[in-house]
């Protein structure tokens, strides 16, 4: 499948519908790992315009509440799909069934206990301590083959697996970010269909918001052309640039547009 350059987006007429913009964090909205001036002259550009952003990202329910304070954006959707900040004040809502969060966090250390008997190199991540719903370790020097396996594993006891640029997850089975946003979209705005909506990331742990078959319109920022031949679904346009200029990029089309 070969991605469309986002430029042949202006010919279609879903520009001119869009209303919310869902958006991974890492590699998306980072310049190698930090934000930068031109994000926020971004986000506020597109809010003018009549396009709400919500941050969707793998990060921990703790950094989550935080950036959603922090940034000028509608609401984000922590931990790949796990929970959700609907207003700067409020506590999380889950979005994951977890009857008792202290037994899941108990089944989901020794789940990475296993893992690390396997490969001792694994290295938990520095947020994981501010997670509720998933686990985290280190992707970094970790081969294809290996996060294969590391996924195998993870499936055959039942759990769910994903990474980004950063991370790796475990994490329960129905929980992806897509699931995610589809029960945001449901209880928070009734009113849109996925028509309105665009789906933006870079790294497999966003396949889930690049099916069509959920949302129709999404877009890959030019760093994702590193891991297309390792997702089943893939964005339908793609950005020239990387990271956070590839998001300003599309920011900058649609406002245009509008």
């Amino acid at each position: 499948m070969t991605l469309k350059p986002l430029s042949t987006a202006i010919a279609n007429t879903f520009t001119s519908n869009l209303r919310l913009i869902a958006s991974d964090v890492d590699g998306t909205l980072t310049q190698q790992g930090k934000f930068t001036p031109k994000l926020i002259t971004a986000i506020e550009s597109l809010t003018q315009a009549g396009i709400e952003v919500i941050l969707i990202t793998g990060r921990s329910a703790g950094w989550v509440q935080a950036l959603n304070n922090y940034l000028p954006v509608t609401g984000a959707i922590a931990e790949n799909g796990g929970l959700f900040y609907a207003s700067k004040n409020d506590s999380p809502e889950l979005l994951v069934s977890v009857s008792d969060l202290s037994e899941h966090r108990q089944h989901l250390a020794e789940v990475f206990k296993c893992l690390k008997s396997q490969f001792p190199n694994l290295k938990e991540s520095t947020d994981n301590r501010f997670r509720l719903t998933d686990w985290t370790f280190d992707v970094e020097g970790l081969s294809p083959s290996q996060l294969q396996t590391l996924a195998e594993i993870c499936h055959e006891k039942d759990w769910g697996f994903t990474y980004s640029t950063v991370q790796c997850h475990i994490k329960p089975q129905n929980q992806d970010k897509a699931t995610g946003l589809l029960k945001v979209l449901s209880r928070y705005f009734p009113k849109l269909s996925t028509e309105h909506i665009l789906t933006v990331g870079d790294s497999p742990n966003d396949e889930s918001l690049f099916n069509p078959e959920k949302f129709p319109h999404s877009v890959g920022v030019a760093n994702i052309l590193h891991y297309t031949k390792y997702l089943n679904y893939q964005p339908t346009y793609v950005t020239t640039a990387e990271e956070v200029n590839g998001f300003c990029e599309l920011a900058k089309l649609l406002t245009l547009k509008l």
